[in-house]
């Protein structure tokens, strides 16, 4: 019940802001002692279920361009899948995890002003987006989180757009992510044959179904983002100390 009550939490704060808070499900999955193999399949899950309300509450609101973001994805989703497939060593995994929230929870702390987004977009090479969109789909397969909470500043130091379209934005680039990642993690689960420990939390779906749906309605028109980014950096960083302990 607890660890549903956390969920709920999260996928509430996350959705907020246009994230599925997989790297958190993650987490809190860490530290309550579940199977490791299992945890990215069950974040890129719950992610799915969130980030699909936000897709939804965004598109209705006119923040997503799903042609402007095809760059982006172009090599994030197959990135993705690979990611997902990939094994890796239990201590390198939740040292990882626990590296990529840290480093996320410091840059919430930064929300970039909106002004800032008003001044003409950085012009880039037609490679950089392709580049970074692929880079952050492998990460996001192997460690179970959508790539969004990355994406986000990148969109933003290039004034890409205004917060709610980037918000939007994320939103879709970890549907799509979280997708093609549990693509890949369900095959590798399948040769292993512990699937079925995965499927054995499924009580942590209508948390983060009811949590995200609060979150992306709220988020999309209703709520200043960046106070729901400062107190989702405060829960982040938490964890991600909590986890860094666990390696060191």
């Amino acid at each position: 019940m607890l660890l549903a009550v956390l969920f709920f939490i999260t996928a509430l704060l996350y959705a907020c802001v246009g994230f599925g808070g997989g790297s958190t499900y993650n987490a809190l999955l860490v530290l309550s002692g579940t199977d490791y193999r299992v945890l990215p399949f069950i974040a890129l899950t719950c992610n799915i279920i969130v980030v699909s309300g936000g897709v939804w509450h965004f598109s209705r609101e006119r923040h997503i361009d799903v042609r402007k973001i095809l760059p982006w994805i172009i090599l994030s989703v197959p990135a993705a899948w690979i990611g997902g497939y990939v094994e890796v060593p239990e201590k390198s995994f939740i040292g990882l995890l626990g590296s990529v929230l840290f480093l996320s929870g410091i840059k919430m702390f930064w929300p970039e002003k909106e002004s800032a987004l008003l001044q003409p977009a950085r012009k880039t090479a037609p490679f950089v987006a392709p580049l970074i969109g692929g880079s952050l789909g492998f990460i996001a397969g192997l460690t179970g989180i959508g790539g969004g909470i990355f994406l986000a500043p990148v969109l933003h130091f290039l004034r890409w757009s205004d917060s709610r379209n980037i918000a939007g934005t994320c939103s879709l680039f970890i549907l799509l992510n979280s997708l093609s990642g549990l693509a890949g993690q369900a095959m590798k689960l399948g040769e292993t044959e512990i699937l079925p420990l995965a499927l054995s939390y499924w009580y942590l779906l209508p948390a983060v179904l009811i949590g995200g749906q609060i979150g992306s309605w709220t988020g999309s028109s209703r709520i200043n983002p960046d106070i729901i980014k400062k107190l989702t950096a405060l829960l982040v960083l938490y964890v991600s100390i909590r986890l860094l302990r666990e390696v060191l």
